[in-house]
């Protein structure tokens, strides 16, 4: 499942190509993947159809594009509106993506033909832009999706707890509704670092566990959960409730880091299913010190990487770097 970094990409490709745009068409090719859509496919069309997207926003791996009615409307660009403020125009919704196992969402110049693109669910056809020049035509958003979890969604925004922005991309401070429950990612600027090391230390269960705990803190999935606690030396079965405050940051700040580093260069990609908007891969997969290396020397100390079994997944540990702990829980 795409991780924080992937979503990211997503978002900035989105953010650069797709906003100001108005949907001027809709095309469900499969109702699964509007599964989570309350009345239907023929509700999703109706409701995308003369929306101006506005801005682009992620919350942890939540990714959603802000609409409005076109009457009366302005594109919502990040920084063009003081904190909170909500757009003039029309009612603001949300276009809602989860990308599941292997969604993508694909920005292509012109109209290719349905039946010639592999796994398409669902397209948007965009509007141009003032200037009707090559970069400003018509486009098409695709929702390209093999293993058909993903889903797209059209919901109504809820106001955030705490006042700040929903999520990285816009001042608005709004979330869409089925988001609600997420918390708060180590890259955004709202989170408060030393109530989440706390929060990580009041639970009794395995570090690794807290940090897939998306109510907890988000973004963060096995990939780079196992790269955060192989550069914090911390074995995922490191009870968290025995963690030094010292420590708890340590693993934070190692997850933001080692997300930073894959977010430049594009997300990690396996069998090209984690694409940006143009279609290409993330590199960052080459850049792994532990994870989907089982039997290859640990990168620090030589050891081997080993793999276990973990909620039905795998988790990689170097076994000198990580030391079972005692007391593991599992």
């Amino acid at each position: 499942m795409p991780e924080l970094p992937e979503v990211e990409t997503v978002r900035d490709g989105l953010a650069r190509h797709v906003t100001g745009r108005t949907v001027t068409g809709v095309e469900v090719l499969r109702d699964y993947s509007v599964r989570r859509h309350e009345g239907g496919p023929e509700s999703f069309r109706g409701q995308l159809v003369g929306q101006r997207v506005g801005a682009a926003v992620r919350r942890g791996k939540y990714l959603w594009l802000l609409l409005e009615e076109t009457s009366g409307a302005v594109a919502v660009e990040s920084g063009d509106l003081p904190d909170g403020a909500a757009p003039a125009g029309g009612h603001v919704t949300a276009l809602m993506a989860h990308l599941g196992m292997s969604g993508q969402l694909l920005v292509r110049s012109g109209s290719a033909a349905v039946e010639k693109v592999p796994h398409l669910r669902v397209r948007l056809e965009l509007s141009g832009l003032a200037g009707e020049d090559e970069a400003d035509a018509p486009r098409t958003l695709d929702f390209v999706d093999q293993r058909t979890f993903g889903h797209l969604s059209v919901t109504d925004l809820a106001p955030t707890p705490d006042g700040a922005p929903g999520g990285w991309g816009s001042p608005l401070a709004e979330i869409p509704e089925p988001a609600a429950h997420i918390a708060r990612d180590l890259l955004d600027p709202a989170l408060r670092r030393d109530d989440l090391a706390r929060a990580v230390r009041r639970r009794r269960t395995g570090i690794k566990r807290a940090l897939l705990d998306q109510r907890l803190v988000s973004g963060v999935g096995n990939i780079y959960a196992d790269e955060a606690l192989w550069r914090a030396g911390l074995h995922y079965a490191r009870p968290t409730d025995t963690l030094r405050l010292a420590e708890a940051h340590r693993v934070l700040d190692a997850a933001e880091e080692v997300m930073r580093e894959a977010l430049a260069q594009g997300g990690t990609s396996f069998d090209e299913l984690y694409v940006n908007v143009n279609g290409q891969s993330g590199y960052f997969s080459r850049s792994l010190a532990v994870y989907g290396r089982e039997g290859e020397e640990c990168t620090r100390c030589g050891a081997l990487v080993r793999r276990d079994e973990f909620m039905n997944r795998s988790s990689y540990t170097c076994p000198v770097c990580q030391k079972v702990p005692r007391n593991a829980r599992w």
